[in-house]
């Protein structure tokens, strides 16, 4: 049992690590701004209403509270937004990362587990993606996640600052039983945006049916979100433990194209999806699949519900208890 900060902890991924956390008898404490955060993912007494920009409140509450260890996720996270006003994606995700490393350092926090992405290899050579694959992000999202991680290899060096880098795809599905799934307003993620379809009638927009895949549409690597959040647990337990810093992919190694997804929220609703095609989305490569072998090798993690009927099946059954 270790005493845990978790930022973004009133977001998607942060709500239900938060959560499988508690399971494994860790206690947690969670920083949100509640700018992009719902305060009714966080249970009563474990929230501080914090920007991360705030160094010197951060430092207090790291030394008051004890914190052992951080997992990271608080950041701005769509791709399109961050295209069209990149300045805010470097001063809140790259800003508040800095800050919150500052506040660390000064309460001798050392270990810390990074929320970073795919999109740091922007279109890569080869599919599905390994490790050591070059940064080569083509959006200021993806820009932002690889400044922080340079940041983190440079602190690794130099300050003894511990750290395990997760970089995921298409974080999907729910946790229906514990009340937590995705609540993103506006909304960017596709399985939430069809399912949101489907309950209102209003068709939802794909984005680009002519990219060079076996049907047109985008491929991804979809992975539980559940699966996602105890990925955190098994890097944050290894930092705890004494272990080396490193970067691993957290994915299923296995991609399915918008359509696929499509498709198979039709079979597991059993109701037709109203959609229209849009132009492609800047910044959005063809293909993103991970090869998550290095993490399951070397922390003994894998994906246990990596099945997309599965995932859509607990994001369905989130979304039909949320009012739209």
């Amino acid at each position: 049992m270790a005493n845990i900060l978790v930022t973004g902890g009133a977001g998607y991924i942060g709500s239900h690590t938060r959560y499988f956390l508690e399971q494994r008898r860790h206690r947690v404490i969670v920083v949100d701004s509640l700018e992009r955060g719902h305060r009714e993912l966080v249970p009563d007494g474990i929230l501080r209403q914090l920007d991360l920009r705030e160094t010197e409140k951060l430092s207090r509450l790291l030394a008051e509270e004890q914190i052992e260890a951080v997992i990271h996720f608080a950041a701005y996270i769509a791709v399109g937004e961050s295209t069209q006003v990149p300045e805010i994606y470097f001063v809140n995700n790259v800003g508040g990362s800095l800050s919150l490393f500052s506040a660390m350092l000064s309460a001798g926090v050392k270990r810390l587990v990074f929320s970073s992405t795919a999109a740091a290899y922007g279109i890569p050579a080869k599919v599905p993606i390994t490790e050591d694959e070059p940064y080569a992000p083509i959006n200021p999202y993806g820009e932002s996640k690889v400044m922080t991680e340079k940041i983190l290899e440079w602190l690794d060096r130099y300050r003894e600052f511990r750290s395990i880098r997760l970089r995921y795809f298409n974080a999907s599905g729910a946790e229906p039983d514990a009340g937590l799934g995705e609540l993103h307003d506006p909304e960017t993620h596709l399985i939430p945006l069809i399912l949101r379809a489907i309950l209102t009638d209003k068709p939802v927009t794909l984005f680009g049916d002519d990219y060079p895949t076996p049907d047109g549409t985008c491929i991804r690597d979809y992975i539980h979100v559940s699966d996602l959040a105890e990925a955190h647990i098994f890097a944050v337990e290894h930092l705890l433990e004494g272990g080396a810093s490193d970067v691993f992919n957290a994915g299923t190694g296995s991609g399915h194209s918008v359509k696929e997804v499509v498709d198979a929220v039709e079979r597991v609703t059993g109701k037709r999806v109203p959609r229209t095609i849009g132009p492609r989305r800047e910044g959005d490569p063809p293909a993103l699949v991970a090869n998550s072998d290095k993490l399951q090798r070397s922390l003994g993690w894998k994906p246990t519900r990596a099945d997309l009927d599965r995932i859509v099946s607990d994001a369905w059954k989130f979304a039909t208890r949320v009012k739209h």
